[in-house]
């Protein structure tokens, strides 16, 4: 089994992360890893900065994501500032009530958006990203009490994030169709 070191201080990520990608015989392995400040313009610029980040700190493959909500209505927004929307990193209940209130006068079928999932990972020789997304809209109120972040609001294949179990979320959300595609690159780059 391949040990990778996840490089997040997020516990929903590392508990979606190890669900996926274990039966694949990849072992994520934590590490005490300094926080990357996220300066890039992109999903792939900042989970290429976290990977590097970790791989530097513990010299061990790694592995990080970027992602977030592009809602099409708003321009993009929250986009890669997804988790800081609101303004406090992290904090899911307001960014949902800001996404709500920034909606409020939008119709349902403008509500269009999307989930993005980029994954980068470092090793000494091998760098590189793969990327996965999740169609569907915003709703008008929050669903459900599952997942996390925008899970209550998004409604993608299979209905309401907040209101799947982690097998249907995990069987069409951007973050599983990334580490599938990660899963493959992996393979074929002979690291698995």
């Amino acid at each position: 089994m391949k040990e990778i070191v996840i490089a997040t201080h997020n516990k929903h990520k590392i508990l979606e992360f190890t669900r996926i990608l274990e039966p694949m015989g990849i072992k994520l392995k934590t590490a005490d890893l300094p926080e990357v400040e996220e300066t890039g313009t992109t999903f792939s610029e900042n989970a290429l900065l976290k990977a590097e980040s970790a791989f530097k700190t513990t010299g061990l493959p790694s592995v990080a994501d970027d992602s977030g909500l592009e809602v099409d209505a708003l321009g993009g927004e929250p986009g890669v500032y997804s988790a800081r929307y609101a303004g406090v990193d992290g904090d899911d209940k307001a960014n949902n009530k800001k996404l709500l209130k920034n909606l409020e006068n939008v119709k349902d079928e403008d509500r269009t958006a999307r989930f993005v999932c980029t994954i980068a990972y470092v090793d000494k020789n091998i760098r590189f990203t793969v990327r996965g997304t999740c169609e569907g809209k915003i709703a008008f109120s929050e669903n459900g009490g599952n997942g996390f972040g925008y899970d209550p609001l998004f409604i993608g294949e299979g209905g309401c994030f907040g209101e799947l179990s982690d097998a249907q979320k995990d069987s069409v959300s951007h973050r599983g169709q990334a580490l599938l595609k990660f899963k493959e690159k992996l393979e074929e780059l002979n690291l698995c």
